[in-house]
């Protein structure tokens, strides 16, 4: 299965986990990443605290657990590598639904992208059975 099939075929809980200059550690439960075409994933973010550290420091992981019985899923180990704030490719982009208002009262967009450098499965240290490009 590829990546891009396994985001779109499967719901369930991810958890995006970025850490400050110094170290300090930040969860935020984040939607599916969108797959692109050259094998990156790109998020979604307001200008929030993870957003702010990966303007410190570009490594993250991600953790997405399917929905289903048991402990199923993978955790990709990310490097951001370039952000883009293109208000109609994020509108095209973006899966949530508000009002204008609603969207502009939160604050600004970012489409951020970032390279996987690991996948692992959810449990244990084996690789899963997922073609990340």
């Amino acid at each position: 299965m590829q990546l891009k099939e396994y985001f779109e075929n499967l719901s369930g809980i991810g958890v995006f986990s970025t850490a400050d200059s110094q170290g300090k550690v930040n969860a935020a439960i984040y939607a599916r990443p969108h797959v692109m075409a050259d094998g990156t994933i790109a998020f979604i973010m307001r200008d929030r605290l993870t957003h702010k550290n990966l303007e410190k420091n570009p490594y993250a992981s991600y953790l997405f657990i399917e929905a289903e019985r048991g402990y199923k899923g993978i955790r990709l180990y990310l490097k951001k590598i370039r952000e883009d704030q293109d208000a109609e490719l994020i509108q095209k982009m973006t899966r949530r639904c508000l009002t204008p208002e609603e969207d502009a009262a939160k604050g600004p967009k970012f489409l951020v992208y970032f390279e996987i450098e690991q996948a692992l499965d959810l449990i244990g240290s084996g690789t899963p059975d997922i073609m990340l490009s």
